[in-house]
């Protein structure tokens, strides 16, 4: 294997980082060198616990032989293949694989990221009422604090604020949000879903009495949202929105691009709290990390409307590595990965000793909420008045020295693990967690 030389002060200008401090880090670089298993190694040797799965994506553990093998072996066999008016057999291979895991959608659409997956799923719902003769439902609707990627459609639904502000003349027009679920008051150190805010839901009926249903294409929500810092849906909520959307003829998107592949306990979030949605958009989880892929899935009733009048394209989108034949096998790798071990209902048999031990945060300096569901969890610290998001930045950077890797986003901590960690993973994070936080 060749080792890529470690980067100093002078060569390290050239890459523009994404979502980083660029100065700061350049100042100080957090290197890494390897991954085995839990585990990172930076260029000077130190070990580093994952504790959020590299970015929520690497879900069976670092350095999986499986993938790494099958992924070598297609680039001897075949390393491109345009997806425009050809195949492979792996596409369909993984395609069918998806489905069996999906609740009820049936449809598969390959993207490369979950930004991609985003758009895709928003380009397919309105060009869906479009082909059903609804050209009037072009209004998207996305939620406050949600995250759906960094395309133009992704950040016109999302709602988390500072991605949002660069570019105000750009989103899509006609986007509105719902509330989002964050509510400290009533829901501080919640086990699962939290008890209150089911109402919540029916926010959407206060935007389809302003807009009117017959505007409305598609509301795109996370079952938990992830990045804006773990927010769990209450119990209920997703279920009165599947109802509501029903009623109005809206189709419902959920972006499981972080809860899909075991994160909560079931293949999908969509399954493990009993909610069908129209389309389900995913990455990440999907080839472990180790090649970029995404892939859009949807019922039949939305894929059947474009199968209609005269054959030729359908759908008039795609991008030049969808379904790309090396991603495709390392997908395939990763499913067999997951159903070998069991990994995409692991987090139920490990859910009861993680959410144990982050709620043994609760009483530690700043912390002011703990929440949890399957192998996520989110640990909320009280702000530095003035100084927004730096408490929760010098436990990253304390945690990192170390030797645990965490998320933050604002001030509160993101845990995301592989599905493969034990015990002894579980008490070293938390250890070291303590520590940081004291």
């Amino acid at each position: 294997m060749t080792a890529h030389p470690t980067p100093t002060a002078s060569n390290l200008d050239a890459y523009w980082m994404p979502f980083t401090a660029n100065r700061q880090f350049k100042d100080k670089p957090r290197l890494l060198a390897r991954a085995s298993g839990m585990y990172y190694e930076t260029t000077d040797g130190r070990r580093i616990l994952d504790g959020v799965a590299g970015l929520w994506c690497v879900n069976a553990g670092h350095g999986r032989r499986e993938i790494t093998e099958a992924v070598a072996r297609q680039l001897e066999i075949m390393d491109y293949a345009p997806p425009f008016q050809m195949g492979h057999p792996a596409a369909f291979e993984l395609a069918n694989a998806l489905v069996a895991l999906a609740p009820g959608l049936d449809h598969v659409f390959f993207t490369n990221s979950g930004s991609e997956s985003v758009d895709t799923a928003l380009k397919i719902a309105l060009a869906y009422h479009r082909a059903k003769g609804d050209a009037t439902r072009t209004r998207l609707l996305g939620r406050e604090r949600g995250y759906h990627g960094v395309g133009f459609g992704g950040i016109s639904v999302g709602g988390m604020v500072a991605n949002r502000k660069a570019w105000p003349t750009a989103m899509i027009p006609g986007v509105d949000h719902l509330a989002h679920t964050h509510d400290i008051k009533r829901n501080a150190f919640s086990r699962g879903l939290p008890a209150h805010g089911v109402e919540l839901a029916d926010d959407l009926e206060r935007l389809v009495a302003l807009h009117d249903a017959s505007t409305i294409a598609a509301v795109i929500v996370e079952p938990i949202a992830g990045s804006t810092g773990v927010v769990l849906p209450p119990a209920g909520y997703l279920q009165r929105l599947r109802q509501i959307c029903d009623r109005h003829g809206i189709l419902l998107i959920f972006d499981e691009v972080i809860t899909g592949f075991g994160r909560t306990g079931s293949p999908f979030a969509a399954r493990e709290f009993g909610v069908t949605p129209d389309i389900i958009t995913t990455a990440k989880g999907l080839t472990n990390g180790a090649i970029p892929m995404g892939a859009v899935l949807v019922s039949k009733k939305i894929y059947d409307a474009f199968m209609q009048g005269p054959a030729g394209i359908e759908l008039f989108h795609g991008y030049t590595y969808s379904a790309h034949p090396v991603a495709c096998v390392a997908g395939l790798a990763t499913l067999s990965i997951y159903q070998r071990e069991g990994l995409l209902t692991r987090a139920k048999e490990m859910a009861p000793a993680f959410e144990n031990v982050v709620h043994s945060l609760r009483g530690l300096p700043h912390v002011i909420d703990v929440r949890n569901y399957g192998l996520v969890a989110g640990i909320e610290l009280e702000p530095i008045a003035g100084s927004p998001g730096k408490r929760a930045f010098d436990v990253y950077l304390k945690c990192f020295e170390r030797g645990l890797l965490i998320r933050t986003t604002g001030d509160i901590i993101a845990l995301s693990p592989a599905l493969t960690i034990e015990q002894k993973h579980i008490d070293e994070l938390i250890e070291t967690l303590s520590t940081a936080l004291k």
